[in-house]
């Protein structure tokens, strides 16, 4: 039996460097689901006007990455609110969780900026 317990991303951890003040985050609505760690990057559903985990295979809007969770976020049965980072922002892409290629130009179109 293994003793080993492994930490999850803290809230913010995967910032590097963000805007003056808190001009990089935003308060969003996340849709119902399971629950998210920080650093999860989300897009946009746009039926809803919610944030969703990214999903390249997805054909309502959460396939564009647009923003990064912040804190972590419970399992929901309805929307949740949350914070996000969505614009102006140095991010350590080791603690992001759903990030792939296409997720990582989408989020430099909002000046996130992975290294």
């Amino acid at each position: 039996m293994s003793k080993v317990q492994h930490e999850p991303v803290h809230a913010g951890e995967f910032l590097l460097s963000e805007g003056a003040g808190k001009l990089s985050r935003e308060a969003i609505n996340i849709a119902a689901g399971p629950a998210l760690v920080a650093g999860q990057v989300l897009g946009l559903v746009a039926a809803s006007g919610e944030f969703a985990p990214y999903n390249p295979a997805a054909e309502d809007g959460s396939e564009n990455a647009a923003c990064i969770l912040f804190a972590p976020l419970g399992e929901s049965d309805v929307s949740r609110r949350g914070r996000a980072v969505v614009r102006l922002a140095e991010v350590n892409e080791a603690l992001l969780t759903g990030l792939d290629v296409d997720a990582e130009k989408a989020l430099a179109a909002h000046f996130i900026i992975l290294r």
